[in-house]
C-alpha cells in the first residue's frame, strides 16, 4: 500500500506492506533508528512517537492508521543538529543512563508539556507512567521535565 505521511516535517510517499508498523517503517524504512524496539506490546513506551501532536507507542500503531498525519519522532525535536529543550534538559540533570528509554520518554515528555508546561512532578509522574525506565528511579528525569516546564512557563 501507498503510505503518505509527514515525518519531522519532511514529507514521505512509501510503499509498504499493510500490516507494517509504525515502528517498523520508521527504523527500516526512514532510517529512524531514536524510536527504539523494546516489549512489542505497548507496555514499555520505548517506541513512543508523536502523531498529529499526540503520544503513541509505533510498535501497536499501524503505518496506514497514520496515513496523511504528522510523525514526530525524537529526532524532529531538536533542529539544525541542535538538541531540542528537553534533550538537552536530559542531559544536564544526568536523566540518561543506558539510554534505552530516553527517546520514548522525551517524547512524552514533549506531549506533556505541549497541553501543561506548568505540570508538577504528580503530573509529570503520571504523565509519563506509560514509559518505563530500568536505570535511573525516574527523580533525574521528572528533575529535566520540570527544568524545561519552568522555563517555558517563563517565556510565555
Amino acid at each position: 500500500m501507498r503510505l503518505e505521511l509527514t515525518v519531522n516535517r519532511d514529507p514521505y510517499r512509501r510503499e509498504v506492506a499493510p500490516d507494517a508498523s509504525l515502528l517498523t517503517v520508521l527504523r527500516d524504512d526512514l532510517g529512524l533508528t531514536g524510536t527504539k524496539w523494546g516489549c512489542m506490546t505497548g507496555d514499555c513506551g520505548a517506541c513512543t512517537v508523536l502523531v498529529d501532536g499526540e503520544p503513541v507507542v509505533s510498535c501497536l500503531q499501524l503505518a496506514q492508521q497514520v496515513q496523511g498525519g504528522e510523525v514526530t519522532t525524537v529526532e524532529g525535536l531538536g533542529r539544525d543538529g541542535e538538541l531540542g529543550d528537553i534533550q538537552a534538559a536530559f542531559v544536564r540533570n544526568g536523566a540518561a543512563q543506558c539510554g534505552f528509554c530516553t527517546p520514548g520518554m522525551i517524547v512524552a515528555a514533549e506531549a506533556l508539556l505541549r497541553h501543561n508546561a506548568a505540570a508538577g512532578e504528580a503530573e509529570i509522574r503520571e504523565g509519563l507512567a506509560g514509559n518505563l525506565c530500568r536505570c535511573t528511579g525516574y527523580n533525574k528525569i521528572v528533575d529535566a521535565v520540570l527544568e524545561v516546564g519552568r522555563a517555558r512557563s517563563a517565556a510565555t
